[in-house]
């Protein structure tokens, strides 16, 4: 008869844990998950879980379940609360309201990520009034929502340290019709940019050269599904001398965590027709160490790992 490899004296007991390492496990599982099971499994969870130091970065990531038995705005509430002023990094999806940003940005003034992923209730004037209220924001995505050009000249203004943008326009490009507005606000409001993405944007040459000539400091620059762009010429060479790592209109997507909308533009053998949602290539921010990753570049350059200082 075979022996039990694992007696009862040598089974591992998860509550010895060291506290930081029971933290660093339930970090893994994001905000919704600590909120409505994680912090119930026993009094020990509980107590690690009304840590602040546990929600300097929140992650709402939900994927648009709206068969969700739980008050996302609330459970929000809850965890910027909890944060007690210490919330550097949040994530909303889907649910986000302009009550619930101004809530966020009136209890956590230190800031410095802040990512809006289809939220379609924020506002233009919702997402100016709270950005105003963030001088020390670093990181700003904005996803699958429409805001005017406006809206990124008051960020731009307000939000002087910025240096990472995402915006995904997909949700905006109506047909693909010439549109450089959005690059000129960003040209002419965000001079210490280093790593811009304007995916599915429709952009032309004039509102690349724009950029390219306000943002001097711009090291990573991602241009997928940018179907208006010829970057032919003198603009092509800028593009492949001046950034580090760059990513073209026709470069693959497979690495993207939304579904890239074609709607007929492109060559159909640089698009799939799905791509699975995930979690964002963004890791865990720390004080001193915060970085993208990137895969599948252009032939412009090879792409790793990209760092700021």
């Amino acid at each position: 008869m075979e022996s039990n490899p694992i007696s009862g004296d040598e089974a591992r007991n998860w509550l010895e844990l060291p506290a930081d390492i029971t933290s660093m496990i339930l970090l893994k599982l994001g905000a919704i998950e600590i909120l409505s099971s994680a912090q119930s499994v026993c009094s020990l969870w509980r107590k690690i879980c009304k840590d602040p130091l546990m929600w300097r970065v929140v992650d709402m990531h939900n994927m648009g379940e709206w068969d969700m038995d739980y008050d996302l705005e609330q459970m929000c509430i809850q965890a910027v609360d909890r944060s007690c002023g210490e919330l550097i990094d949040i994530n909303i999806q889907y649910f986000g309201t302009n009550e619930l940003l101004q809530y966020i940005t009136q209890s956590s003034n230190q800031l410095r990520r802040l990512r809006i992923v289809r939220c379609h209730s924020i506002t233009d004037t919702g997402l100016s009034e709270a950005v105003s209220k963030l001088p020390l924001l670093e990181h700003l995505e904005i996803s699958l929502c429409s805001f005017t050009e406006k809206t990124l000249e008051t960020v731009g203004r307000c939000c002087r340290l910025l240096k990472s943008l995402k915006l995904d326009c997909q949700d905006c490009r109506r047909g693909m019709i010439d549109c450089d507005r959005d690059a000129i606000a960003i040209a002419e409001n965000m001079p210490n940019l280093r790593y811009l993405q304007i995916f599915g944007s429709s952009l032309t040459d004039r509102g690349l050269q724009a950029i390219l000539d306000g943002c001097p400091d711009l090291e990573s620059l991602d241009l997928r599904q940018c179907f208006n762009l010829d970057l032919v010429g003198q603009l092509g060479v800028e593009c492949a001398e001046r950034i580090k790592h760059l990513r073209l209109p026709h470069d693959p997507t497979d690495d993207y965590e939304f579904i890239v909308e074609t709607d007929g533009f492109g060559d159909d053998d640089s698009l799939d027709e799905d791509y699975p949602s995930g979690f964002s290539d963004i890791d865990f921010l720390t004080e001193d160490d915060d970085y993208y990753e990137w895969s599948g570049g252009s032939n412009f350059s090879d792409y790793a790992d990209f760092y700021f200082d």
